[in-house]
């Protein structure tokens, strides 16, 4: 068996599990009403009984809209990536199925590898469908985007959403437990982020991604390279990094 036969594996157990399905709703309901909740959330606010208190809101605009489905997307991305990746390997090493699909023969690589770029798959489509979606209703509601921007917005968050992805399969590498690796992974990503951002330094980290993002469609088309270059580097080592451990590990 090779990657591609793991793979086309990978990819029929997101479908028949119902993750895809699942993933692709929550982020294209999040896309949908990002736009919608934006526009509304001032009339609705009005018609809540307030007494002698005055709830004003300045008026909503696309700017509003981008920054509401950002801010979605960021956090459901995040939420989903670990729940998903969490359990790639550690399940499998922890039921048996994993030492079964070794003597197919395939390699510990192209087991990872396919599971990685399963996933990948997986947040591309959903992702995909929620920026249309979002687009979409944006224009209606307020006004049509830089259509350029918007992708390059969206394949940042893509970006990002990958990095955590890598992070939570290493994570995933290192113990049988879902639940421990899901841990492990949230310590990995948010206190050396966490720590980095105290320091001044996060303007190099993959957060800054989707501030850049934010900034291009504000008109502002100053390049982060250098957070681009660190995010690339956090898919590939921890890829690496759980290769090298896994394939040493005994099952």
């Amino acid at each position: 068996m090779n990657i591609f036969a793991a793979f086309r594996k990978e990819w029929l157990e997101l479908i028949r599990n119902y993750r895809l399905l699942v993933v692709a709703i929550v982020l294209l309901f999040f896309g949908l009403t990002s736009p919608i909740l934006t526009k509304f959330t001032p009339e609705l606010l009005n018609l809540i009984p307030t007494g002698d208190i005055t709830i004003q809101m300045p008026p909503q605009t696309v700017i509003n809209a981008i920054g509401q489905y950002i801010k979605n997307m960021q956090q459901f991305g995040i939420i989903l990536a670990i729940l998903l990746a969490m359990g790639s390997v550690a399940q499998e090493k922890d039921k048996g199925t994993a030492a079964m699909m070794l003597v197919k023969p395939l390699s510990r690589g192209a087991f990872l590898g396919a599971k990685f770029l399963s996933l990948a798959a997986m947040f591309f489509i959903a992702l995909f469908a929620a920026a249309i979606a979002a687009y979409y209703y944006t224009m209606l509601l307020f006004e049509a985007m830089n259509i350029l921007h918007w992708l390059i917005l969206n394949a940042f968050l893509y970006v990002y959403v990958l990095v955590i992805v890598a992070i939570t399969l290493f994570c995933s590498t290192l113990t049988k437990s879902q639940v421990a690796a899901g841990g492990i992974a949230l310590g990995l990503i948010f206190i050396p982020g966490s720590i980095a951002s105290l320091l001044g330094l996060g303007k190099y980290l993959p957060g800054e991604l989707i501030t850049c993002g934010a900034r291009l469609m504000q008109g502002d088309t100053t390049a982060s390279w250098i957070a681009l270059g660190v995010s690339m580097g956090l898919i590939v080592v921890p890829l690496v990094g759980a290769w090298l451990i896994f394939k040493g590990q005994e099952l």
